[in-house]
């Protein structure tokens, strides 16, 4: 997409936070530079005045009103304090993934596509959408041997839509970095990377799918947590069939009681799984909201919804058990170290100091009651700590963090006196001692004689390449090698600055509102 179009694009969706009066709380408002300032007044012309009551609602209206692309990465930056602050990300936490269902005949068609066979050569019934978001809708549908199953469908032409909005974001989130420093350490573009990656994912159902049976697998031995059965035959990138889950929804509290479930165990088992999932795994459920949790009969945790999954590699799986485990036991230089070795916060900075700051976290939960001890939220207050130590932004710790957030606090409406930490102890200390005691360490030991031999196998290969390049160079050298004469180099310039002159006069164009909307972003 050119920049052109990218400006255009920006532009009217500055336009809409405008009118919903989105783009910067009233406190930043004041200190814009004056043509930042002139610029969120164009873009409020005509828009009408929005009740106070409102205000806490105006930033999801907008993004709702923009549509599915929006809507996701609003979801996304409700996770990333760092970037939109606290209070923005807050108030992104109400924004909800729902939409009205698009027409049955169209989902039908799709079905048929998909799977190569009309809707009732396929299904003994196929009923009307029984829940609408922005990527997909949920129907549910019987099969002829008159099993119940949950038929997931794309939104019609919701792929196009998001290519575009996405080479947008990448658009705003190259003009963060090119113009802030602050916006370089954040890594807007990494950022916009792993949601187009995550949305790549969910815009493919055979995806999905995947996902739900690589973590059924991981926890087949994991007691108190069920998964749904996927119908393969049935299942293609626009559409996805699982069983059909009779059971009842996390969120409704009263029911669980009154079903006789044990709600501490439940609490627990949500939980501890979680952490499995992150620590032991390195692949975890992303999206682990009530609507996304049910309870069997039998008791057991059914997550539902596998298009938002984090992955974490073996050195962030370390990382994370470590901190924690280093917090249970009150070991803050321990953890301070554990943040130098991974690369996360520079070796500029002062590990004696950076403890000190990690006690000034630790301290002040140590002692307090069960229900008002947060893991959340003590990571909340780790990652705005090591951003005061240069602490690169690590997304895929940010979506863990956000997580776990959610999982707490379902946890906590489940029993008000949850224990988080006396939860999460026997996974993490558990995992450690796995992994670090003597069995972890021959495991590692002949991991790496593994890599060794295969490294040694490659040598031959490795050293012709060498041999091969260095005779190209030599012959080069003997030639006059490659040269750039004055003409051909002033040439090169010319056709670059042609070729400039739209992309930089589209930046002029846009240029007031562009830094309104990225100044927005920033702060």
């Amino acid at each position: 997409m050119s920049t052109v179009a990218n400006v255009w694009r920006l532009l009217k969706a500055a336009r809409v936070f405008a009118r919903h009066d989105a783009l910067l709380l009233p406190e930043y408002l004041a200190v814009l530079p004056a043509p930042a300032r002139a610029g969120m007044a164009v873009l409020r012309l005509g828009a009408p005045a929005h009740p106070v009551e409102s205000e806490q609602g105006r930033l999801a209206d907008a993004l709702t009103e923009l549509g599915p692309s929006y809507i996701k990465l609003g979801q996304f930056l409700s996770t990333r304090p760092d970037i939109i602050g606290g209070k923005r990300a807050f108030e992104l936490k109400t924004l909800q993934d729902r939409l009205p269902p698009f027409p049955q005949p169209e989902a039908e068609d799709t079905v048929a596509r998909e799977l190569g066979q009309p809707v009732a050569a396929l299904f003994a019934e196929f009923g009307p959408a029984v829940a609408a978001a922005s990527i997909a809708q949920v129907h549910k549908a019987r099969l002829r041997d008159g099993r119940a199953v949950a038929v997931k469908i794309l939104r019609p032409d919701v792929e196009k839509r998001f290519a575009a909005d996405m080479e947008s974001f990448t658009f705003a989130a190259s003009l963060m970095e090119r113009l802030s420093a602050e916006g370089r350490r954040l890594r807007p573009i990494d950022a916009v990377a792993m949601l187009r990656q995550s949305m790549d994912l969910e815009l493919d159902l055979r995806m999905e799918a995947a996902a739900l049976s690589e973590m059924a697998e991981n926890s087949k031995d994991d007691a108190g947590l069920r998964f749904p059965a996927i119908h393969w035959n049935l299942t293609a990138r626009r559409v996805l069939t699982t069983e059909w889950i009779d059971a009842t929804p996390m969120a409704d509290v009263a029911a669980l009681k009154a079903s006789g479930h044990d709600l501490v165990k439940l609490a627990d088992t949500l939980v501890q799984s979680f952490l499995r999932h992150a620590i032991r795994d390195g692949f975890f459920h992303a999206d682990m909201h009530q609507g996304n949790l049910m309870v069997d009969r039998a008791g057991q945790i059914v997550p539902l919804d596998y298009g938002i999954m984090g992955r974490l590699i073996p050195r962030e799986r370390l990382f994370l058990a470590e901190i924690l485990h280093g917090f249970i036991v009150r070991d803050y230089e321990r953890v301070a170290q554990v943040h130098f070795d991974a690369g996360y916060v520079p070796r500029s900075e002062d590990p004696a100091i950076f403890a000190q700051a990690l006690r000034a976290i630790g301290e002040p939960i140590m002692g307090l009651a069960a229900e008002d001890v947060s893991m959340s939220r003590l990571l909340t207050q780790l990652f705005d700590t090591t951003a005061q130590f240069n602490m690169t932004t690590q997304p895929q710790l940010l979506l863990l963090q956000k997580t776990m957030v959610v999982v707490e606090g379902v946890a906590r409406t489940l029993n008000p006196h949850f224990n988080m930490w006396k939860a999460g102890e026997t996974v993490v200390s558990g995992w450690i001692a796995e992994t670090l005691g003597p069995l972890g360490t021959l495991k590692q030991g002949a991991q790496s004689a593994l890599a060794l031999g295969k490294a040694a196998l490659a040598l031959p290969d490795i050293l012709d390449e060498a041999r091969r390049a260095s005779e190209m160079l030599s012959a080069m050298a003997k030639s006059g090698g490659l040269r750039l004469d004055e003409e051909t180099a002033m040439a090169l310039a010319r056709e670059q600055r042609r070729h400039s002159r739209w992309r930089d006069a589209a930046i002029i164009a846009g240029g007031l509102a562009l830094v309104a909307l990225a100044l927005a972003v920033l702060w």
